[in-house]
């Protein structure tokens, strides 16, 4: 599975931003999907992920209410919908695949990962 995210760029405190990865698979919607974030000099941290058929959401806290995940597996695509970021939003963010929910939020139990893609907020 060959993932591309997109979408980063430079906001305000305040704004949205909705990013995308692209799978390339036949498999898409067998694939649990994640996004995680790393902010410069520190780990890469769960965000949200979502399984396979789109019913099972999950949510890191400090984004949940903010961050909307969802998926269109007819476009092999995940989404972060992305509201009211903060400066503390700064990061890299990764797309990463994996075949089932469980650790769905360890970065070490994902297959697949794509390359980032920079979302800076500023204050």
């Amino acid at each position: 599975v060959q993932l591309q995210a997109s979408g980063g760029g430079l906001v305000q405190t305040g704004d949205s931003l909705r990013l995308s990865c692209a799978a390339s698979t036949k498999t898409f919607s067998n694939n649990v999907m994640g996004w995680f974030r790393q902010a410069p000099g520190k780990d890469r941290m769960f965000v949200a992920g979502i399984s396979g058929n789109g019913r099972g959401l999950y949510y890191e806290d400090s984004v949940r209410g903010r961050f909307t995940i969802s998926r269109d597996n007819a476009k092999n695509t995940v989404y972060l919908e992305m509201n009211s970021l903060k400066p503390e939003d700064t990061a890299v963010y990764y797309c990463a695949a994996k075949w089932t929910t469980i650790s769905i939020n360890d970065r070490g139990s994902y297959s697949f990962w794509g390359r980032g893609t920079l979302v800076t907020v500023s204050s």
